[in-house]
């Protein structure tokens, strides 16, 4: 049976947000101002506008998720509930999480919020699935180098919903697992504030020889 999948879209402005309704996405997602999202470094809207977005989504029949996919440290929890909290009184339809602690604490404060795996939790495998099936996710973003073949195999192995990158850059190292970013410039891709090194560019030598 063939299912009509989801469009999932980004935005970052309001620009960018009433783009993606007027193109006929089917759900957005975006991140926040008051941090945890994988690009802080970009422009994200503010805790005080999430309920007016979405009103404006609720309105064109379309989802809107936000981004809390960072890694944390244990001195941000109190940041991190409060964000919780605001994020379920807005009334989104799921957050998407990389570190499980987050999942965890959010099932714990607010259970009325559905979670998503991103694709920097790196689950590439069935066996990876499971394990996010037991922090509560109900879907998985996989990460951008599976092949076809390798998601045909998730998927034929889990009931949860799986999420796969249509557009988008891929990156340098496995998804999640990135610390190019770090190593050279001192910004951590897990923490919000990647350099990018997967969009410099590079020449390829194989056995010698320049590819």
């Amino acid at each position: 049976m063939h299912v009509r999948p989801t469009l999932l879209a980004p935005a970052g402005d309001l620009e960018t947000f009433q783009a993606a309704l007027n193109a006929g996405a089917d759900a957005i997602y975006l991140g926040l101002d008051e941090g945890f999202n994988a690009r802080a470094r970009a422009r994200n809207f503010s805790l005080e506008q999430l309920p007016g977005l979405v009103r404006r989504a609720r309105l064109a029949g379309v989802e809107l998720n936000v981004t809390l996919n960072t890694l944390l440290f244990e001195s941000e929890l109190d940041a991190l509930e409060h964000n919780l909290r605001e994020v379920a009184r807005a009334g989104v339809d799921a957050i998407i999480v990389q570190d499980p602690a987050v999942a965890l604490i959010a099932k714990a404060l607010c259970p009325e919020l559905v979670l998503h795996a991103s694709t920097q939790m790196t689950l590439s495998s069935p066996q990876s699935v499971r394990f996010a099936e037991t922090l509560g996710i109900q879907r998985v973003v996989l990460p951008r180098e599976l092949s076809v073949e390798d998601i045909a195999h998730i998927c034929a192995n889990t009931e949860l919903e799986t999420e796969v990158f249509v557009h988008g850059a891929l990156c340098v190292s496995w998804s999640g697992q990135c610390l190019s970013s770090e190593a050279w410039g001192g910004r951590s891709a897990n923490r919000g504030v990647c350099a990018q090194a997967c969009r410099m560019p590079y020449t390829l030598e194989v056995d010698g020889a320049e590819r």
